[in-house]
């Protein structure tokens, strides 16, 4: 893609994380990551929320960032050209929903960088809320397009790569609604937990290869994530049959209304929640990293699941893939 821009940063001196990661935002003046140098990291969805602040937060760190968005040239672009002055931060295009886009914009990262990169983060998603029964054919293939199968196009894209090189690092956005169910959120919960399953299997296939996989677990934070679900929910909305929409109550009457959460939460918890698990030494990074402003109600679920599969998996042919996935 020609739509690139260049910048360059200098930053140095490293600091180290734990392997297992339950993050709150109380703890994060403890350990924080200071260099990320000679580090090259891919990033999707940088136009806004948590991938516009990971891109210049692990360029700041001294990373070489290849920042992607859809539909360039944009504002968004430029805003992040302006923020990225002095940085080693390049701008590519890829829609994660388009495989030619895919195939295009990572070749031009692959160019920039000069091989796959080391690091890959999965973080452009998109949510479509409101009843199941209200959630059209096409909300409900955009929805999956962005948010599981723009996943895997990207993870197609580098892991040839990374598995040749001996090393790599899969970072993939999930949430605590890939944990937990709250109705009305449309396929939000679903697609989320396609992610945490799509991830665990890629962690034990790719166990022994030198590349790690982890999954980030957000609470809510105050984005533009938030707005885009309301205009993209509105839409869906005044589309619909009202006979989707009918009987459900405030879960339908709120669809496209604005009114968002209240939250509280500085979102820069979730990049410096990223960059602790990307200085954790190959073999050693967490598969799951909660982050919240305030608590973390999937954490008994994560512990029981590390459970389960470690004994599941333990005495067969992936027992050594579970422990090195599950540091045990």
């Amino acid at each position: 893609m020609e739509n690139q821009i260049n910048r360059r940063t200098m930053l140095g001196a490293g600091a180290a994380l734990a392997a297992t990661a339950s993050i709150a935002s109380s703890s994060l003046a403890q350990a924080k990551p200071n260099s990320l140098s000679g580090q090259s990291v891919l990033i999707t969805g940088c136009s806004s929320g948590f991938g516009y602040l990971t891109a210049l937060h692990c360029a700041r760190l001294g990373a070489k960032v290849v920042a992607s968005m859809r539909n360039l040239p944009r504002p968004e672009a430029d805003t992040l050209h302006m923020a990225a002055k002095d940085l080693d931060l390049h701008i590519v295009e890829i829609d994660v929903t388009d495989d030619t886009s895919v195939t295009a914009g990572t070749e031009a990262a692959i160019s920039l960088i000069g091989g796959a990169p080391d690091i890959l983060i999965n973080n452009a998603g998109l949510a479509i809320v409101g009843p199941l029964e209200a959630q059209d054919l096409d909300a409900t293939r955009l929805i999956y397009e962005t948010n599981v199968f723009g996943y895997q196009r990207m993870i197609r894209a580098v892991l040839p790569g990374m598995r040749h090189r001996g090393s790599g690092h899969i970072v993939n956005m999930s949430s605590q609604s890939g944990r937990l169910i709250w109705p009305g959120l449309g396929h939000y919960c679903p697609t989320k937990f396609a992610v945490e399953a799509m991830s665990d299997t890629l962690a034990y296939e790719v166990a022994d290869k030198g590349v790690d996989v982890t999954l980030i677990q957000p609470g809510g934070y105050p984005t533009a994530f938030w707005n885009n679900r309301e205009t993209l929910t509105g839409a869906l909305k005044k589309r619909s049959d009202p006979k989707h929409l009918n009987g459900y109550g405030a879960m339908s009457d709120n669809m496209g209304s604005g009114r968002v959460p209240q939250l509280t939460g500085d979102p820069m918890d979730v990049p410096e929640a990223i960059a602790r698990s990307l200085v954790s030494p190959q073999g050693q990074r967490p598969h799951r990293v909660m982050v919240s402003a305030s608590r973390h109600p999937q954490e008994t679920i994560n512990q029981t699941h590390r459970e389960t599969h470690l004994n599941f998996l333990g005495r067969g042919p992936f027992g050594d893939a579970a422990r090195k996935v599950h540091n045990s």
